[in-house]
């Protein structure tokens, strides 16, 4: 297949490129590399060392023999350029990574929610409406989250998607499948929701085939491919913006600094490896909806853990110290999450599941680099709202200069 991967420099999506490309697949990276730039608005780099998308390509090739073409185009705002693309290259399948993907920062600001709203909301439409323009049969695969689900507790599996309701009619009770009901947590999550509303608006209308997966917090290294080579090295990510939470445990742990937990530590969250991740793309894509069907969801994880739990396994094997914090989130203190992923091990998931091996393996990486790492920006201080602010501790190792008058 031809597929076009936007967002594939990122954080899933460069393995992705790689996993698909190792399959014999033609890969079109588009990408306005974005996250680049947010690296230095932030002064903050990847903990691990990233060549340019150019020089990965080349390596890979190298490798592989495989050529991932590049092309630099901001689906945001070039929407023309988008279509045009769209018409000469006509690809098989979109997989939709290209959105600004962290809660944090889509809440350190009012001008952080503009443009995360400005971006992914924009992005995710023009995409949709250049489809529908050139008349492209291709598979959209979008990569959502959990977090389109909010955190309360239900007591129930969340489904894939979707829920059977009963609602009274003068006629008695009637049935209706509708869309499981949305509850972010965050400007991020809540374009994600939207996301939902115009895929099933464009799904209905115009027939496009698309699959939308709701993904937990990804952890973990590598994958397969990016072991091959130290310049195919996946982005990661410590800082307490991009960060997501197993990792920066295992980082900090690492580098002998506190494992930050927030509030109680009692979020319930989905959770699933890297590895998982980008074969999860690839059942998906194995599984396209026919033009007229609903869009098809699928819940991208494989397992739940409470936030507390992780730390004190990470601390029981690592001898790391934890150290409970404010949250800087809006959010309950405790929650339980029970998922339902029936759809991918249907599929032929073989879930990768928080081993022992693997978690060496991600604090073996953020040692060999701990060099790179500003510990000034480890803290996650980006807070839900200005009260929140007022609590948020930005100094947990205690090394701030602190008067004696």
């Amino acid at each position: 297949m031809k597929i076009a991967i936007l967002g594939g420099d990122g954080f899933c999506g460069w393995p992705t490129a790689l996993h698909l490309s190792n399959q014999g697949h033609e890969i079109h990276i588009i990408d306005n590399l974005s996250r680049r730039w947010i690296d230095t608005e932030l002064g903050v780099q990847s903990l691990t060392p990233m060549d340019s998308i150019q020089e990965r390509c080349r390596i890979w090739k190298q490798l592989t023999g495989q050529e991932l073409h590049f092309h630099l185009l901001n689906l945001a705002t070039e929407y023309e350029r988008l279509k045009q693309w769209l018409a000469e290259n006509r690809p098989d399948a979109v997989i939709h990574f290209a959105e600004q993907r962290a809660a944090p920062y889509s809440m350190k600001s009012d001008r952080h929610k503009v443009y995360t709203v400005n971006n992914n909301v924009n992005a995710t439409h023009n995409l949709l409406t250049a489809l529908v323009e050139t008349g492209i049969d291709a598979h959209l695969v979008h990569l959502g989250t959990m977090g389109v689900y909010g955190y309360s507790s239900v007591g129930a599996p969340i489904p894939e998607g979707y829920l059977d309701v009963q609602i009274d009619t003068p006629y008695g009770k009637k049935s209706q499948e509708i869309l499981y009901p949305t509850r972010p947590g965050s400007v991020y999550h809540m374009t994600k929701s939207l996301d939902q509303i115009l895929f099933q608006f464009y799904a209905q209308n115009d027939g496009l085939r698309i699959t939308d997966l709701h993904q937990g917090i990804v952890w973990g290294t590598h994958t397969d491919q990016t072991r091959r080579h130290e310049q195919l090295i996946n982005r990661f990510d410590y800082d307490g913006d991009y960060g997501t939470v197993l990792n920066r445990f295992l980082i900090q742990a690492a580098i002998d600094y506190p494992l930050t937990v927030h509030g109680t530590g009692g979020q319930t969250r989905a959770f699933i490896h890297l590895q998982d991740s980008v074969r999860c793309i690839e059942l998906a894509l194995s599984d396209a909806p026919r033009a007229g069907e609903r869009v098809k969801i699928f819940n991208q994880m494989t397992e739940t853990h409470r936030v507390r739990n992780l730390a004190e396994l990470v601390a029981e094997q690592t001898g790391a110290r934890i150290a409970y914090l404010p949250n800087p989130r809006k959010e309950a203190e405790e929650n339980d999450l029970i998922v339902k992923n029936d759809q991918f091990l249907a599929l032929g998931l073989n879930p990768t599941t928080l081993q022992e091996g693997l978690l060496d393996e991600v604090v073996e990486v953020a040692k060999k680099y701990a060099h790179r790492i500003d510990r000034k920006r480890v803290p996650a201080v980006s807070a839900w709202t200005r009260d929140i602010a007022q609590r948020v501790e930005k100094d947990p190792e205690g090394k701030r200069l602190k008067s004696v008058s």
